[in-house]
């Protein structure tokens, strides 16, 4: 009895903060009606004019990626449908797995660079931005070449082949442009990628849409900005040379709040499910987006507390207090959740104050679920849109999670005099599936990484038998060697290359799949690894055929690429043939 009556003095002031942060909502959603109603028969997406090129520098801050940056770094350059553009990837001497991959990809291709702290990590992300500005600045003056902006990325972007373009038509007119980033889609089972699933869905099309519209500073995302060479340079002057605040951990945030304040011009593309969009797999499980989260609630809203307060004028109070409320907004959120649930099973004394207040914060919380879900299935379909109102209790854990230690941190910190470093997290580069709209053909990777010239390939292509492989003809021809040819097709597939020995198969892996399906769609499995199945291939099955494959395990199948002798050699010893 003394817990209900406990829940029940807790029950007022949660009703009138879930009532006050709901009319807040209330405003967004209005507007965002009012606005995409007030527009419609716009065009909803600008068109590429095709005008000359500017010269344009992807900056990529790097600590501990060795395991994706030849993968990136391979795709991107290849895929990109931009000429005039050049990769400089910040590194850290004591990382030196990562800086041997950097090196490796800068003696194959010729615009990509690497730029080297001159001191150990990891610091802060904006702290090797500001050293990657510093490279590309003497490689201005060793080539003679100026470059017109840059645009940040991160180890796993996926880049839309035509983002580039899409900046360059906007350069002229806005001094930062961001283009819209949402995660890569993923299963229903992905409960917590699914939470950034719909958290960007819903924040891009709504939220950053009204903000744009109504003249509040346009926070980065920190990966697809681009900034103008005069707002960098105005920047760098405003803050003694240092482009990206090395103390803040959202240096992204931070510069979209600094950019707006020297009065430059700030513009967020056209959010869409066929727009051009960075695409990328965010944090998949409870640790790593708890991780993120917390270095993101910690520089927006501890960090901005303490470098900004509330300046900005009224035009950006409303921004920051939306920027800020979940701090105090998601714990409560949470609160309500099991207060509701709890309510379900154990009649709760209802207070009077909150009778009144149910009525209109039960329909906005289903207001918000139905919007989400509609945001959703514009983006990703009608599977996730009907997860999403699901997914709203896990969203609050992650965040209530996350500001608990981002306050933590913070204050600890504090107390302590030192300073807030680099949380990173796992990154995890997309897979074919991801790739397949944007994905370069395998004589493009031939030509662009150096693997041959494009007359070899057109001789190849000229030559063919019908029915035969290009790969295949090329190596029996003898253009490339047979290991050549598989990384190059491992380069195009972004499919890891393997090679794998019969005695190293548990021969309860290779049984894994019926020996109908190993001969029928040549796959063999190799081994179980983070609760799925590796099968090694020559190439893959067809996307129809790879569904078709879960009917035989309950694993989630994944492939490895293998040369077509490693392959014979282990099909003559699973199969005995």
């Amino acid at each position: 009895m003394y817990l209900f009556d406990s829940l029940s003095f807790l029950l007022s002031p949660l009703a009138i903060w879930l009532a006050v942060s709901g009319i807040d909502d209330l405003v967004l959603f209005v507007l965002w009606v009012y606005l995409r109603f007030s527009e419609r028969g716009a065009t909803a997406t600008s068109v590429l004019s095709g005008g000359p090129e500017r010269n344009i520098a992807i900056f990529t801050p790097l600590w501990q990626e060795e395991a994706v940056v030849r993968q990136m770094v391979s795709h991107n350059v290849t895929a990109i449908q931009y000429a005039r553009f050049h990769i400089f990837i910040g590194a850290y001497p004591n990382d030196e797995p990562t800086v041997e991959a950097i090196r490796e990809m800068e003696a194959r291709f010729p615009n990509v660079h690497l730029a080297l702290v001159p001191h150990n990590g990891p610091t802060s992300k904006a702290d090797c931005l500001n050293w990657i500005y510093q490279q590309m600045l003497l490689q201005e003056e060793l080539s003679g070449e100026r470059f017109d902006a840059i645009v940040t990325h991160d180890a796993e972007d996926l880049i839309h082949p035509l983002s580039l373009r899409s900046i360059n038509d906007h350069l002229p007119f806005y001094d930062m442009i961001q283009v819209p980033v949402l995660p890569l889609p993923t299963g229903l089972s992905e409960w917590v990628h699914g939470v950034y699933i719909d958290e960007f869905s819903e924040f891009q099309s709504r939220d950053l849409y009204v903000r744009a519209r109504l003249g509040g500073f346009l926070p980065s995302a920190g990966v697809g900005t681009a900034f103008s060479r005069r707002a960098l340079e105005r920047l760098a002057v405003s803050a003694e040379n240092r482009i990206f605040e090395p103390g803040c951990l959202t240096e992204d945030y931070e510069n979209g709040f600094r950019v707006r304040n020297l009065g430059f011009r700030q513009i967020l593309l056209p959010a869409g499910p066929d727009v051009i969009a960075t695409r990328e797999y965010f944090p998949r499980d409870w640790y790593s987006a708890t991780k993120q989260r917390t270095r993101w609630v910690t520089g927006i809203v501890w960090q901005g507390l303490e470098r900004h307060g509330w300046q900005g004028g009224a035009r950006q109070w409303w921004w920051h207090w939306r920027d800020r409320k979940g701090l105090l907004g998601n714990p409560i959120s949470l609160v309500a959740n099991f207060l509701f649930l709890l309510g379900l099973f154990v009649p709760l004394p209802l207070p009077p104050l909150v009778l009144a207040l149910a009525p209109f914060t039960v329909a906005m919380a289903a207001l918000q679920a139905l919007s989400r879900a509609a945001i959703v299935y514009r983006f990703y379909g009608w599977r996730q849109a009907v997860i999403s109102p699901l997914r709203i209790p896990l969203a609050n854990a992650i965040n209530t999670v996350a500001a608990s230690r981002a306050t933590w941190r913070y204050w600890n910190a504090r107390v302590r005099g030192e300073p807030l470093v680099w949380l990173k997290t796992a990154h995890q580069y997309p897979n074919r599936f991801a790739l397949e709209a944007h994905r370069p053909t395998l004589q493009e990777v031939l030509v662009q990484s150096n693997y041959c010239a494009q007359a070899v390939v057109d001789a190849a292509i000229a030559t063919k038998p019908a029915g035969q492989r290009l790969a295949d003809w090329m190596v029996a021809r003898g253009d490339l060697r047979e290991d050549e040819m598989y990384e190059a097709l491992s380069l195009q597939l972004c499919v890891p290359l393997a090679t794998v020995r019969p005695w190293e198969v548990p021969p309860s892996t290779s049984r894994s799949l019926p020996a109908h399906v190993v001969r029928e769609m040549s796959v063999i499995p190799i081994r179980r690894q983070a609760g799925e199945l590796v099968l090694a291939a020559t190439e893959l099955p067809p996307e129809e055929a790879q569904r078709s494959l879960q009917e035989y395990t309950r694993m989630p199948v994944r492939f490895a690429l293998v040369t077509r002798s490693n392959y014979d050699e282990l099909r003559r010893a699973v199969l005995a043939e």
